[in-house]
């Protein structure tokens, strides 16, 4: 059911293919010398994956052939011993598409129930809209399928819990596809951290700014679109009945109805990378703003938004403060940023990179006796120099920047090596229902603030939102 990608023109192939991406990372030496300029290492691959890949076929359908579903299923069958055997969509073009990208032969139908009924579906690709997530995808597992689905797993906190529950019922795996919890980014990151490159973590930011007509989803209406070659009332599923209207089947995601805004499409991304790297469950309470500024097309979303999250102590990580934002038109051309603020350094994660700075807190403070008395300042400055000799040290590098390998096939590539690996060897995945509820259930919080205007508080453990302030 999904039109295209949720990245802008210019960026949907880096993201798909080249961005963030995952494998176990081996620590790379770091000189000791200092140097005017960053120190660049190249991260390594390590191609643990091979040797399984083939020992058995995954026989795969993908359900929603838009943009992401395409993206999603082109990515997978990358992967070696996985085969396409199936496609649904509701719109008869994507239909049509679907076989000409993997053959006249291949089963397409508008009902998803048929590919569930299929023996030869080993698992599904849920590229649906939000609305459609949990009811699909706990199909799937009922009947004995694998589930890979697009991000936010749900559209409402409580559909969350009946995914969590299905899953361990079912014991099928069902993994959500926020691939940046597979980047290999992300798994440097998370080793800088506990290693303690940064300090102690004491705020993070991200942003994801976009400057056209594509990232602010104004997706093409095929020339066809119509309700004799879509299906909209099963589309409109458990969403207020509406009469036909092609912005709201294509165009999806600025509804309430359909998608999760802002929040529910790139927040989560940008929760999965922070909630990956610091093992945190999460905030436990949110606030957010925004409004419709420019693309007011009739949309019901915003297409500009900042949240602050408050994350409490925990065993793994102290309390700090979490600021996202969210722009759909940047005139200064769209950015992507994560940022981890620690007491001597800081975490910067771009697109295909990684730049650690540290500064280290001077062990002496410093002085201001300018305003003393002569004897006063004497002898404050004596008692400084016992208690903070000048002892001489050597200097490394203030700046070091890590960037992918040039074989890197990409964050979502590797996503779906782990899904394959878990379906093959029935090993616990990276990114199961209960990390997926943690990562958009507060991002519906946001949603929930940002309309009512109050702050929302979050339960990270019970993953249950609270009250209203």
């Amino acid at each position: 059911m999904k039109n295209t990608t949720s990245e802008p023109a210019g960026n949907s192939r880096r993201s798909f293919l080249k961005t963030l991406g995952v494998a176990a990372t081996a620590p790379a030496a770091l000189t000791t010398a200092a140097k005017a300029t960053p120190t660049t290492q190249y991260l390594n691959l390590i191609k643990n994956h091979a040797s399984s890949a083939a020992n058995s076929k995954v026989r795969i359908a993908l359900i929603g052939t838009g943009g992401m579903g395409i993206g999603d299923t082109q990515t997978a069958l990358m992967v070696d011993g996985v085969e396409m055997v199936a496609a649904c969509d509701l719109y008869d073009g994507r239909l049509r598409r679907a076989k000409e990208l993997w053959g006249d032969a291949l089963p397409v139908t508008r009902d998803y129930r048929t590919i569930l009924d299929r023996p030869d579906v080993d698992a599904i690709i849920n590229a649906t809209t939000d609305h459609w997530h949990e009811k699909i995808s706990s199909d799937a597992m009922r009947k004995g399928k694998h589930v890979y689905c697009e991000k936010p797993m749900v559209q409402k906190v409580e559909d969350g819990h009946t995914l969590i529950k299905v899953s361990n019922e079912t014991g099928k795996v069902f993994q959500v596809g926020s691939q940046f919890a597979s980047s290999i980014i992300i798994a440097k990151a998370k080793e800088l951290l506990r290693a303690g490159d940064i300090g102690e973590l004491v705020f993070a930011e991200a942003q994801y700014d976009r400057h056209s007509a594509m990232g602010a989803w104004q997706y093409s209406i095929p020339p066809d679109a119509s309700p004799q070659t879509v299906d909209w009332d099963t589309y409109l599923g458990s969403a207020p009945k509406r009469p036909w209207d092609p912005l709201r089947f294509f165009r999806w995601r600025n509804y309430q109805d359909y998608g999760t805004g802002i929040a529910g499409d790139l927040y989560v991304h940008l929760l999965t990378s922070l909630h990956t790297v610091t093992g945190s469950l999460g905030p436990n309470r949110v606030y957010s703003s925004g409004g419709t500024r420019y693309w007011k097309d009739g949309r019901d979303v915003p297409d500009i938004q900042l949240s602050i999250y408050d994350y409490p102590k925990t065993e793994q990580h102290p309390e700090f403060n979490l600021t996202t934002r969210s722009n759909f038109v940047d005139g200064g051309g769209g950015a992507y940023l994560v940022r981890l603020v620690g007491t001597e350094g800081d975490l910067s994660i771009g697109w295909d990179s990684l730049t650690v700075r540290k500064n280290k807190f001077p062990k002496a403070p410093g002085m201001s006796v300018d305003n003393f008395p002569k004897d006063q300042k004497e002898l404050f400055i004596a008692e400084y120099n016992r208690l903070y000799p000048s002892i001489p040290e050597m200097d490394g590098p203030k700046e070091f920047k890590y960037t992918v390998p040039k074989d890197y096939k990409g964050d979502r590539y590797e996503h779906f090596v782990n899904f394959f690996n878990s379906v093959r060897n029935k090993k616990p995945n990276i990114e199961d229902a209960t990390f997926g509820l943690r990562a958009c259930g507060p991002t519906q919080c946001g949603n929930m603030s940002l309309f009512q205007k109050k702050v929302v508080s979050w339960d990270p453990v019970k993953m249950k939102i609270g009250n209203l302030v």
